[in-house]
């Protein structure tokens, strides 16, 4: 996700993950008592940074990092710089990926960090002072076995690149677990940036079948065009649909015979925006959700699906790339119009998918190709996926509740299985 695309959650973030929990809650039978351990996070830390600007002025930043739960294994989770992260939002999004890791069945625990600031003002060397001082701050509760950072909104390669050498050199050897997301020749993943999308597709794929939907000639809208929505429409595109509407921060793209993804992909890595790429074919942005297409991928902004949309939109399914597109009130709507979403927990969780594998690799200094990393992926998002179907069927409930329900039953299982120190 870039800076562009992200929007940032209202106060209400934390409330609004408690509330998804409490609609699980009569689904958990009797793992229920043991759903508080789930309402608050294991370890919250605010940590301030002093940072020498480049004119010699010290200026002080508020850091952030969090962990909602360790019970399946150490956090996982990004690091996100941007000037609107404060600790509720923080806390919403580490447990988020509690659940995400739990629903895919990952042996991490969910886990998020941030800083207060906008990188875009800062030069590259202020970025790495603040990005070293950060990662000074919080280096007694992160590392290979208690909390793995990767990159997140306003964060890269480069970030992870940084973290991981300041890490290595208070550890005193190179450790090239401590974070994912890193560039390949310092222990990255072949096929880390692609593997979001590639998620999107796969689930996207798996349930079109269930609900047979052809995926060949499907009209496809997919709202942003970064490493997520791209790859998503690319691979789509590959499997024979149409993708008929492209949007990013720039413009509204339509073309109701299909868009050559290829095309637009190096038009947009050339100009960084897709406006200007075929002027006659641009549309108003607010149009985009009135479009008919058997497929809708909101892939950039958080909260876009509203209940007006929700009541209107013309499609038999809707794929969750980005986090958090629809609101609760949306979700509902959707239900009882029979239009089946596949919620971002499960659907973008390709990432983090290849992010353990990432951590894997590091860890037996074993590397594997993409294809192998590919083959891998498809396997676990294909299983997590029809794990989730069969649940929502068995309980009569959407994809969104049932993948919290499969989420829960885990962690909450383990919990009591780990009983409580000291007994």
């Amino acid at each position: 996700m870039n800076q562009l695309s992200y929007v940032h959650q209202d106060q209400s973030a934390w409330n609004n993950y408690l509330t998804q929990l409490d609609r699980v809650a009569p689904y958990l039978e009797d793992l229920n008592d043991q759903l508080d351990t789930l309402k608050r996070p294991k370890r919250a830390m605010i940590v301030n940074i002093p940072v020498e600007m480049d004119d010699g002025t010290i200026r002080h930043f508020e850091g952030f990092r969090v962990q909602h739960s360790l019970t399946r294994g150490p956090g996982k989770g990004g690091v996100r710089f941007h000037p609107c992260v404060d600790l509720n939002e923080v806390m919403a999004l580490s447990a988020w990926m509690t659940i995400k890791c739990a629903a895919i069945d990952l042996p991490f625990g969910g886990a998020k960090g941030g800083v207060r600031v906008d990188p875009s003002l800062l030069s590259k060397r202020e970025l790495e002072r603040l990005t070293r001082r950060y990662t000074a701050e919080i280096n007694n509760i992160i590392g290979p076995q208690k909390d793995i950072p990767a990159p997140d909104v306003g964060t890269n390669a480069q970030v992870m690149a940084w973290m991981m050498d300041t890490y290595s050199m208070n550890a005193g050897s190179t450790v090239t677990g401590v974070v994912t997301g890193k560039p390949v020749h310092l222990g990255g993943s072949l096929g880390r940036s692609k593997a979001t999308g590639r998620g999107v597709f796969i689930t996207g794929n798996e349930i079109a079948a269930k609900i047979q939907l052809k995926i060949q000639q499907a009209k496809v809208c997919v709202q942003g065009f970064g490493n997520v929505g791209a790859e998503a429409a690319y691979l789509f595109a590959q499997a024979g649909a149409k993708i008929i509407c492209i949007q990013d921060h720039s413009a509204t793209l339509y073309q109701e015979d299909g868009i050559d993804i290829e095309a637009l992909q190096h038009y947009q890595h050339t100009h960084g925006k897709i406006q200007g790429y075929c002027p006659n074919n641009e549309i108003e942005s607010t149009q985009f959700w009135k479009i008919p297409a058997e497929i809708f991928i909101p892939a950039a902004l958080e909260n876009v699906i509203s209940p007006e949309i929700a009541q209107s939109i013309q499609t038999r399914l809707i794929l969750e790339g980005s986090n958090g597109p629809t609101l609760a009130a949306a979700d509902d709507i959707l239900a009882k119009r029979h239009i089946t979403l596949v919620p971002d927990v499960i659907c973008n969780a390709g990432g983090v998918t290849v992010s353990y594998f990432e951590w894997v690799q590091d860890l037996a200094s074993f590397f594997w190709s993409e294809d192998e990393i590919n083959q891998r992926l498809d396997r676990i998002m294909c299983h997590a996926i029809n794990t989730v179907w069969d649940k929502a069927l068995d309980k009569n409930c959407s994809l969104r509740t049932a993948a919290y329900i499969v989420a829960c039953e885990r962690i909450l299982i383990a919990r009591k299985e780990r009983g409580t120190y000291p007994g």
